[in-house]
């Protein structure tokens, strides 16, 4: 997996985006994948996948009471279909271009979530999120932005609870796609067992702060700081190119 560095600084990036999410429903992949695909991009999607499904079991669970049922249902649905179409762009890339995949759709999800105007989603809007969260998620293991971008003026713990529910729905569909189709390798495996530890300390953390942050304002942080990492992770191919 990598040297003492490589290990504490996912380390640290794991337990900062679990702090993120568990504070403001999104931010986990947006934050991980990019320095994932920098650093050692033969994790991604495996173990970015597996260490979520701990990450939004809990968050779900902590704020059921807020989840919007209807709107994770039709989003799930869409994730269905949107999740055979991810893994056929998994199957077609090879790691540098999943490398600069991650960057382009890290970049293009921030910029819509960030930009788009108020409005109100119906059942198109959720059908078409979980399409686009399925095809992004079980190519790269990027989701959040479709979600919030449906959610994004809906009450905070609104947005987490169903955004979580979706994840966690999502995610199982995409390990169980992975595992049909390629499996994981025993270095993905391994890094999200040891991933455990740190997602614990940044979901304890972010119990005590996600009913005190103002969630837009943090959201709009967290989005710039996703538009950067995703340029980030297009610099080596583009320097090379």
């Amino acid at each position: 997996m990598g040297g003492s560095t490589t290990l504490a600084l996912l380390a640290a990036a794991v337990a900062a985006a679990a702090f993120v999410q568990g504070t403001i429903g999104v931010g986990f992949a947006l934050i991980l994948a990019p320095i994932l695909g920098v650093l050692v991009p033969g994790l991604l999607p495996g173990a970015l996948l597996l260490v979520m499904l701990p990450l939004n079991t809990w968050v779900a669970w902590r704020e059921r009471s807020a989840l919007d049922w209807h709107g994770a249902g039709r989003i799930t649905v869409g994730r269905a279909f949107g999740g055979v179409a991810g893994l056929l762009v998994l199957m077609a890339l090879p790691t540098g271009g999943l490398q600069i995949f991650v960057g382009i759709a890290t970049i293009l999800t921030a910029l819509v979530t960030l930009l788009a105007p108020r409005f109100e989603p119906g059942r198109v809007t959720f059908l078409l999120a979980g399409a686009v969260t399925g095809i992004t998620e079980t190519a790269t293991g990027i989701g959040g932005p479709p979600l919030a971008l449906a959610y994004q003026h809906r009450p905070a713990p609104v947005l987490r609870a169903t955004v979580a529910a979706c994840f966690l729905v999502g995610e199982l569909i995409s390990v169980a796609l992975l595992l049909l189709a390629r499996g994981m390798s025993a270095a993905q495996l391994e890094a999200a067992a040891l991933w455990v530890p740190p997602l614990a300390f940044g979901l304890f953390l972010s119990h005590a702060a996600h009913e005190r942050v103002g969630g837009r304002a943090f959201r709009v942080l967290v989005l710039s700081f996703a538009i950067v990492s995703g340029a980030v992770c297009l610099w080596p191919a583009v320097s090379h190119g």
